[in-house]
């Protein structure tokens, strides 16, 4: 059997040690794994009429050359963002741009040509490792009937069917450390610190993070916020505060009272806009309403950077047994997952069957704007 494995979306930290697991378990049991790079993307600009290898795009994956890759953070195969069901005509392979007038703005579904691909190359499993848009296309290829088992990542923790994604452990304990770390110059020059973490739409690694950092406020996707509260709650929380400072800590989805999500740039593929900026703007509107100086720090990349933590690689790890199991077993058209702390495994097309929220009535107060437990019994380990 050949199994091809790729990453897709934002990188995490415990993707290498996921594929190095993966090439080992299957070379074990007398397989071969072929590397995708850059996402979907490789299966995209793989060019059938190329006799010659494409290492650019696919290569073949050994013990020898992933020996070493599960000690870094970020994936070896690299990644993108690109959806092959909707690929404008400008990012389209020279090959299947000719097809299409010269600057047309077009989206061309390319999933005859992926099929083509996989044929040619004789994968008979393929093995996505991602979030909820990765998958989705994954879900495509199963309906298509390519046999499937996925892998659930990302550091928002909000892919739906799993209670665990590779990379939130460790996107929570380095925003834990950096909110931590700038305590030092907020209260130095008694400022209001206003962090914004990644988290487009769920809120949960920013109500986490501001939980374990005893951060003063939490400002989260699902619960839009209201200015004027927020600047009378952060001033009490600096006037009470011996060293005179306080930390707001927002995630990037956030949006003000009668406000909408800041956004900027063109859609990608799977239809965003990059986010970003709505730390800078409740700072901005904080210091006009407290005349406090502000420390603003968006944390962004530095969530995701560096080797994984002890529990992203025994997820990781964990994760790739269970894929390849299923993989030899012949039970596709699965993603792995965990649910209730116990590994098992969910139909591939749960990703898109609910968006994956932070529970406010359990675990935010929403009138105060920070974490709040509800109770305790229960509760999974992550309390989501």
């Amino acid at each position: 059997m050949k199994i091809g494995i790729l990453t897709g979306g934002g990188d995490v930290p415990g993707l290498n040690p996921c594929i190095k697991e993966v090439v080992h378990r299957a070379i074990d049991a007398g397989h071969e794994v072929l590397g995708i790079r850059r996402g979907w993307a490789g299966l995209l600009y793989y060019d059938v009429h190329d006799s010659g290898d494409q290492p650019d795009w696919v290569r073949p994956l050994t013990k020898a050359n992933v020996r070493t890759v599960d000690r870094t953070g970020g994936t070896f195969l690299h990644t993108s963002r690109t959806n092959p069901a909707r690929v404008r005509v400008s990012d389209l392979p020279a090959r299947l741009k000719v097809d299409y007038p010269e600057g047309s703005d077009k989206r061309v579904d390319c999933t005859p040509h992926v099929l083509e691909v996989i044929k040619h190359l004789g994968i008979d499993v393929l093995a996505p490792i991602g979030g909820d848009d990765t998958l989705s296309y994954g879900v495509r290829m199963h309906t298509e009937g390519i046999p499937v088992v996925g892998i659930p990542k990302t550091m928002d923790n909000d892919v739906y069917g799993t209670d665990y994604c590779i990379g939130f452990s460790t996107a929570v304990s380095r925003s834990v450390d950096l909110i931590h770390g700038l305590r030092t110059p907020a209260g130095s020059h008694e400022r209001i610190a206003v962090i914004e973490l990644f988290g487009r739409n769920s809120g949960e690694s920013t109500l986490i993070s501001a939980y374990l950092s005893d951060a003063d406020r939490a400002l989260i996707a699902e619960v839009p916020f209201e200015i004027q509260r927020l600047a009378e709650l952060v001033t009490s929380d600096r006037n009470e505060n011996p060293s005179r400072y306080a930390i707001v800590v927002v995630s990037e989805g956030a949006t003000m009272l009668g406000g909408n999500i800041l956004e900027a740039g063109t859609e990608d593929a799977y239809g965003h806009r990059k986010l970003g900026g709505i730390g800078l703007q409740v700072g901005d509107a904080l210091k006009q309403i407290t005349g406090v100086n502000i420390l603003n720090q968006s944390l962004g990349y530095l969530m995701r950077a560096g080797p994984p933590d002890s529990l992203d690689r025994m997820v990781a790890h964990s994760y790739a047994n269970l894929a390849v199991d299923l993989i030899l077993a012949g039970d596709t058209g699965q993603m792995v997952s965990l649910q209730n702390g116990v590994y098992t495994a969910v139909p591939m097309d749960s990703v898109s069957k609910s968006p994956r929220r932070v529970d406010v009535e359990e675990l935010y107060d929403a009138e105060n704007y920070r974490p709040k437990i509800a109770h305790q019994m229960g509760k999974p380990m992550f309390l989501y």
